[in-house]
C-alpha cells in the first residue's frame, strides 16, 4: 500500500501571528491575561485563515465539499467570537465601569471587514464544490488587511481598560469574559463551529509553549473531548486545520 501523500507543512503566510501582551510585557495583571487570551484567539482565526488561503488553490474536486464546510465553520467563528464581544462582553466592561463607549473602536473595526465575510460566506454557500479558488482567495484579499489590522490592535484595548477599573467601579475582566463566552455557548456552536478554533491553536509551541494548559484552559479529559471527540463530528471538514490536537503546527492536508 502507498503511503498516504501529505500537505505541505503549514506556514503562518499571508497573516502572521501576533505576541501576546504577557510574553511581550512579562505582566501577569487580569487585563494583561485576558488581553493576551484574546491575541490567542485571533491567532486561532489567523491560522484558520492562512490554511484556507494556502490549501485553496491545491484541493482536489472530490474534496471541495468538505472543504467548503471548513471554511463556512471557520468564519462562522470569526462572526460568534465579534458577536460575542459586542452583544455581551463590551456592554459588560462599559456597565461595570459605568461609562459609555469603552473599546468603541473595535465594533467600528469590526465593521470594516463585515461586508468581505459575508461575501466570503455567501460565495461559498451559492458555488459550493465549484468554487474558484482565484475568486475565493480575491475575496479573502479584499479583507486581510482590514481583519488582521484588527486582530493586531484589539489586545492594547483590553490592556488599557485597567485605568478604567476604580474602587468605585472595579472591571472584573476575567469574570466578564468568561461569563460572556458561556451565554454564547450553544451545541450547535460547539459540534459545528468549535473545531475548527481549537484545532488552530499552536499552544504547544507558541512562544516557547508558555500557553500549554493555561489557554485554552482545558486539560485530561475535557482536552481529549474538545480536541479528540467533538471533532468526530464533521471530521473530514476539520482536517484541513493548521494544528493537531496536541496543540502543534501540522502538515496540512493538501
Amino acid at each position: 500500500m502507498m503511503p498516504a501523500v501529505q500537505g505541505p507543512m503549514y506556514m503562518d503566510t499571508p497573516l502572521g501571528m501576533i505576541s501576546t501582551p504577557m510574553y511581550e510585557t512579562g505582566k501577569k495583571d487580569p487585563f494583561t491575561l485576558e488581553a493576551s487570551k484574546m491575541a490567542l484567539s485571533h491567532n486561532a482565526f489567523i491560522r484558520g485563515f492562512n490554511s484556507i488561503y494556502q490549501q485553496a488553490p491545491r484541493v482536489p474536486a472530490v474534496d471541495k465539499a468538505d472543504f467548503v464546510g471548513y471554511c463556512i465553520a471557520w468564519h462562522d467563528c470569526v462572526e460568534a467570537h465579534h458577536r460575542y464581544e459586542e452583544t455581551t462582553f463590551i456592554p459588560s466592561v462599559n456597565k461595570a465601569a459605568g461609562q459609555t463607549g469603552l473599546m468603541q473602536a473595535a465594533i467600528e473595526e469590526h465593521a470594516l471587514f463585515h461586508d468581505g465575510m459575508e461575501r466570503f460566506k455567501k460565495y461559498l454557500l451559492k458555488e459550493g464544490m465549484r468554487f474558484s479558488a482565484a475568486e475565493l482567495l480575491a475575496i479573502m484579499s479584499s479583507f486581510q488587511e482590514a481583519l488582521h489590522s484588527h486582530f493586531k490592535a484589539e489586545p492594547s484595548l483590553i490592556v488599557e481598560l485597567a485605568q478604567h477599573s476604580t474602587p468605585e467601579h472595579p472591571i472584573d475582566i476575567l469574570t466578564i469574559a468568561d461569563s460572556a463566552i458561556r451565554k454564547q455557548l450553544t451545541l450547535g456552536l460547539v459540534v459545528n463551529t468549535l473545531p475548527v478554533f481549537y484545532l488552530n491553536m499552536n499552544y504547544a509551541e507558541f512562544e516557547d509553549g508558555m500557553w500549554d494548559g493555561v489557554f485554552p484552559a482545558f486539560k485530561g479529559p475535557s482536552k481529549a473531548l474538545l480536541t479528540k471527540g467533538v471533532p468526530m463530528w464533521h471530521s473530514k471538514r476539520w482536517r484541513f486545520s493548521s494544528c493537531s490536537p496536541e496543540g502543534k503546527v501540522k502538515n496540512l492536508a493538501f
